[in-house]
């Protein structure tokens, strides 16, 4: 009885850690993501594996800066912006990313429907709004973080049974894997590459990491600054692990037949053929697991950051921030409803201001992480510096490869 209690306490203890980590890679994991990784094996086989690796790299290295400012500081992260560069500066950041997650809550409110409407034959319109009263209703429960961890927790549980389940039944050869490791550019494929790079390396998603690891701190005070920070890294792992499931599946079966997939959800119908009526099904789980998990974190990162932008603080169970949070879900639930797919106008503004907001939101974070009279022990270490620099290197210029020729395929 006490070995029960004691594997008990261990397994809250652990998933408590985990929390923040498990909320970035399921807010990340979008049902564009799954389009774009799915294109990738379909169209170029293995070869594009490598770009994974150094996607989740670069978001492991910030969303661990974010993790430290978050456990360094008791005041928010636009808050620090907004003393040590100005309300312009924090005013820029909140309302963007607001507008940002506001535009591309139409691809999650469609990713959700289609996982339903394909699966049972009925209307998407009306799992769209059925599952954007389900996602508002949930902030009207008490300790709603609680809520959202545990949520996020399930539907990545959800996904990571649906592609690893797959990658099991359609194993990867060894020396194909190993191929994939190896970086390499093929033709037409730097679209892909900007594309997946931008959607992975989500500097927007490990900014909010800060907010997290901070709420998880007022909940919960016995999380070592190692453990937390292990919890962070270990849901960046998660992410590269699901991406790289994808992109296997994809490679394994579509690519050798030479399917091309347009969408997410043709990629169940292209695997029937070889793991029978079971692979549609579980495909749907997946599509289902990062549609939700992204249509409740999405809009959570964009009302929350907006009620901390206008200084009401990001506290999910404010009545205020509660409001910024249904607006994103009720205006993406609208646009998907109107347009009845992912309206492109929409994807156009929200990259418009991607390109100059990312590199900002990142230079933010990596000048506050450097700066030893808030973060103290917590500062950037001289190598984390390199690769931080590195990191905005490439943020600048994906936001340039963007600005010159627009990508067509963009992360939710």
């Amino acid at each position: 009885m006490e070995t029960t209690s004691k594997s008990n306490s261990f397994l809250r203890k652990t998933l408590s850690i985990l929390g923040p980590g498990i909320i970035t890679a399921a807010l990340i994991f979008g049902p564009s993501k799954m389009t774009i990784t799915s294109k990738m094996g379909a169209d170029y086989g293995f070869s594009l594996l490598w770009i994974i690796v150094v996607a989740i790299f670069f978001m492991s290295i910030y969303a661990n800066m974010s993790s430290r400012i978050g456990m360094a500081a008791d005041e928010s992260l636009l808050t620090l912006i907004r003393k040590k560069y100005g309300k312009t500066s924090s005013l820029f950041i909140g309302v963007g990313i607001f507008l940002v997650a506001t535009s591309f809550q139409a691809g999650n409110a469609t990713g959700v429907s289609l996982s339903i409407s394909e699966a049972t034959g009925t209307d998407p319109k009306i799992w769209i709004i059925v599952f954007n009263l389900i996602g508002i209703s949930l902030l009207f429960f008490r300790s709603f973080y609680l809520i959202f961890e545990k949520l996020m927790l399930a539907l990545i549980i959800l996904m990571l049974f649906a592609f690893l389940t797959t990658v099991v039944m359609s194993p990867p050869s060894i020396s194909n894997l190993g191929q994939g490791i190896i970086p390499s550019f093929p033709e037409g494929s730097l679209g892909l590459i900007i594309a997946f790079t931008a959607s992975c390396f989500s500097i927007v998603g490990a900014f909010y990491q800060s907010y997290l690891v901070q709420t998880r701190k007022k909940l919960s005070t016995n999380h070592t600054s190692k453990e937390t920070l292990m919890g962070s890294q270990v849901g960046i792992i998660i992410l590269g692990i699901m991406s790289a499931a994808v992109l296997i599946c994809a490679a394994n079966t579509l690519y050798p037949q030479h399917i091309k997939v347009n969408s997410a959800s043709e990629m169940g119908k292209a695997l029937e053929p070889l793991l029978g009526s079971s692979s549609k099904a579980l495909f749907f789980i997946g599509l289902f697991g990062a549609s939700f998990s992204s249509l409740i974190g999405n809009a959570v990162l964009g009302g929350s950051l907006l009620g901390d932008t206008f200084q009401y603080g990001n506290n999910l169970n404010h009545k205020m921030v509660k409001m910024f949070i249904s607006l994103v879900m009720i205006f993406g639930g609208l646009i998907a409803l109107i347009f009845g797919k992912l309206p492109l106008e929409l994807i156009v503004f929200a990259q418009s201001i991607t390109i100059f907001l990312v590199p900002f939101i990142g230079v933010a974070i990596f000048m506050i992480a450097n700066d030893r009279k808030i973060m103290k022990e917590h500062v950037n270490k001289p190598i984390t510096k390199v690769w931080g620099a590195l990191g905005l290197l490439l943020l600048i210029g994906l936001a340039i490869s963007n600005l010159i020729t627009p990508t067509k395929i963009i992360n939710t």
